[in-house]
């Protein structure tokens, strides 16, 4: 049976060296939650204070209403899923799933009926007398993945299990687990640092940055509507340009530095007239029209179903120091590819533009939340 989980003001330290300052964080029953973001942020220290490996300097862990804090890893009743497998190489695939159940005691009639389950719903049935080195890659992290569930833990924690796989496995697996997650219902804490993995399988997301969470929600909500810029920056592509709201006979507008305004109607009501402001566009949110942001196209790259181009806009019409500026032609509603050197006009679509802050801290769209 699975358990909430309950993330209390949790501090992490290793001497003076402090990792995670002050963490909250609600996970519910049954969910996939994935912790999101940059190597070194936290996330794998996270997953091991939930796991017991690391021990608790401040606050607390609950699974449902029980503290977890000081109970020893064995008794915590996780399933564990790493990146290295970590299966035993002289097992048979069957060997290696029922090697839980074996230490639990259970009877041998149950034990098989556990076992023939969870390799149906893993799809590893016909691999259950190969030994691993006779398995690919995505074969074996099934097994880690059958032995981890088969004990019925709690929870299951998962870090970067799919980061040794192949582009082509990843994509299968990540669908696999999903699947498998969705279909026995455990509560499920998932890392990565791999943006297009956890927007294809979470039910929530929590993006960390040195070690705190910079936001919670949906994938959907995540990726449309971010809290600050480093969300914006880190899942997906964001172009950044400064700003200044208008406010007008009624209206709620925002100006680009080379004149272009738009209507805004979804600013929260708190904006000022002249407030400067940060204004994040994705690459497939601008169309080209007859006036807009002028650009010319410095470079692309054809990516089979979209073309993507590198762009130079005016000077101090973006922040300085982005890695790129953006802009994603979609091939199936267009007539033609342009040419580097072609010079137009982009329009950002109102409706999807996210504006911030200056600081770039916190969003100015209404009902965009930091916690979902």
């Amino acid at each position: 049976m699975s358990v909430s989980i309950g993330i209390e003001h949790v501090v992490k330290k290793y001497g003076d060296l402090t990792i995670i300052p002050d963490l909250s964080a609600q996970i519910k029953n049954g969910e996939f939650f994935t912790l999101l973001g940059p190597s070194g942020c936290g996330k794998t220290t996270l997953l091991r204070m939930i796991a017991g490996f690391n021990s608790i300097e401040g606050g607390q862990i609950t699974f449902d209403e029980t503290v977890i804090n000081d109970i020893p890893a064995q008794k915590r009743n996780i399933g564990m899923v790493f990146q290295s497998y970590a299966i035993f190489p002289h097992l048979t695939v069957r060997q290696n799933v029922e090697y839980g159940l074996k230490i639990r005691r259970l009877p041998k009639d149950e034990m098989k009926e556990k076992v023939d389950d969870i390799l149906r719903v893993v799809k590893i049935e016909e691999y259950q007398d190969r030994l691993p080195e006779r398995l690919s890659g995505g074969q074996q992290q099934r097994v880690a993945l059958a032995r981890a569930i088969v004990i019925h833990p709690q929870v299951l924690l998962m870090d970067e299990p799919l980061s040794n796989l192949d582009a082509k496995l990843r994509i299968e697996m990540r669908s696999a687990i999903r699947e498998v997650q969705k279909q026995v219902g455990i509560t499920t804490v998932y890392v990565t640092h791999d943006q297009e993995e956890a927007l294809a399988i979470s039910d929530r997301i929590a993006v960390m940055k040195e070690g705190e969470i910079q936001q919670i929600g949906t994938p959907q909500d995540i990726y449309a509507r971010p809290y600050n810029v480093f969300v914006s920056t880190f899942i997906g592509h964001s172009n950044l340009f400064h700003a200044k709201v208008r406010l007008q006979a009624g209206t709620r507008n925002v100006v680009f530095r080379n004149g272009y305004e738009t209507e805004m109607p979804n600013l929260v009501d708190e904006v000022k007239d002249g407030q400067d402001v940060v204004m994040s566009v994705r690459p497939e949110e601008f169309s080209i029209q007859d006036q807009g942001l002028a650009c010319e196209i410095m470079n692309r790259t054809f990516l089979g179903k979209y073309t993507n181009y590198f762009l130079k806009f005016g000077e101090g019409i973006a922040l300085e120091g982005q890695p790129s500026l953006e802009y994603s032609q979609d091939l199936g509603h267009v007539d033609r590819i342009l040419e580097v050197g072609d010079r137009i006009f982009l329009r950002p679509n109102p409706n999807k533009i996210n504006v911030f802050t200056k600081e770039m801290d916190q969003s100015l769209i209404k009902d965009v939340t930091k916690y979902e």
